[in-house]
């Protein structure tokens, strides 16, 4: 359930090349995010940009290290209450370790990972379309995650080396850096499931893992409750239309006016998940098939179909 607005771009498609003494965020920052980036001459982006990884991670470790050199203890506990990075979540943890419990069990022909709560750098932007400014980087060349499918969709491209087919699901907790509506939290859960393989043809990959993702997608949110479950389905190309009509277990609705997931974010065909738990269906996951694999192992014939649920967002929806 990744953010699926994407920057308007200049022409070479990088959002931070530089035109003329500019970069993309300098043009677009009208506050003190330009004076900033500007610096003396209008070249301290610039300069940082352009040093190799290891220098540009001394740099960043050599700056954090002077600021906490200047903190005390009362203004880390002051942070630690302002800061929508550091809050703990307000939801109960015994619930949320049974709800994790709960969609991990019903993952049948998945494979279980642990991933890692960091991603290389760019691995949001790059790979998967999102704006940069979006996700929390590191000092180290990585970033915090975003998406539970991103970091999956990097393990299955390592073991599409090894495996004709790739079925990898997990339960992470990620961080999004974009302003959020109040009563809702920078970081949550995502309970995320990829499957990762080459095209067999006449659509036949498409077909029989989107049923696999949609009967996933419904069983989880059953073994929890649901009273009901339906996916709103959008057709991104002609050729998948009617690819869930062979799930008859699973309700699918048309979803024509969706705008997140356009653009390049998705590919072919993308859904909402919706549950009831005794009210009116709500939104609870996301899915779709996307390129990513495809960039990373740089192989048009490789398919990717990602699905994901709100952990957290399950948890608020419980009776009682």
């Amino acid at each position: 359930m990744p953010d699926r607005v994407t920057p308007p771009r200049p022409e070479n498609g990088s959002p931070v090349a530089v035109a003329g003494r500019y970069t993309w965020a300098m043009e677009h920052d009208a506050g003190p995010g330009r004076r900033v980036l500007a610096g003396p001459g209008g070249t301290a982006a610039d300069v940082l940009a352009a040093l190799s990884g290891a220098d540009l991670t001394t740099v960043q470790l050599e700056i954090a290290r002077r600021r906490a050199a200047r903190l005390a203890g009362p203004d880390v506990l002051r942070r630690h209450r302002t800061d929508r990075f550091a809050a703990p979540s307000p939801l109960p943890l015994a619930l949320l370790r049974r709800v994790e419990d709960i969609v991990l069990g019903t993952a049948t022909g998945f494979d279980l990972v642990t991933l890692s709560p960091l991603v290389p750098l760019g691995t949001h932007s790059a790979v998967a379309g999102v704006a940069q400014h979006r996700v929390v980087p590191t000092g180290r060349g990585t970033e915090v995650a975003a998406d539970s499918t991103t970091g999956l969709a990097l393990e299955a491209a390592v073991r599409r080396s090894s495996e004709d087919v790739v079925r990898l699901a997990t339960v992470q907790r990620v961080v999004r850096a974009q302003q959020v509506p109040a009563g809702l939290f920078a970081h949550f859960s995502l309970f995320g499931a990829v499957t990762a393989g080459r095209d067999s043809g006449d659509l036949a990959f498409e077909r029989q893992h989107l049923a696999e993702h949609a009967r996933l997608m419904a069983a989880a949110c059953q073994a929890l409750g649901a009273s009901a479950v339906e996916l709103g389905v959008t057709v991104l190309d002609p050729r998948f239309e009617g690819l869930l009509d062979t799930v008859p277990d699973v309700p699918v609705r048309p979803f024509p006016d969706r705008e997140g997931g356009r653009g390049g974010y998705y590919e072919g065909l993308c859904f909402k998940v919706y549950a009831s738990f005794g009210g009116e269906l709500a939104e609870v996951g996301d899915g779709g098939f996307t390129p990513w694999t495809q960039k990373l192992l740089g192989n048009a014939k490789e398919r990717l179909l990602t699905s994901a649920l709100g952990v957290d967002r399950l948890v608020t929806l419980l009776p009682g």
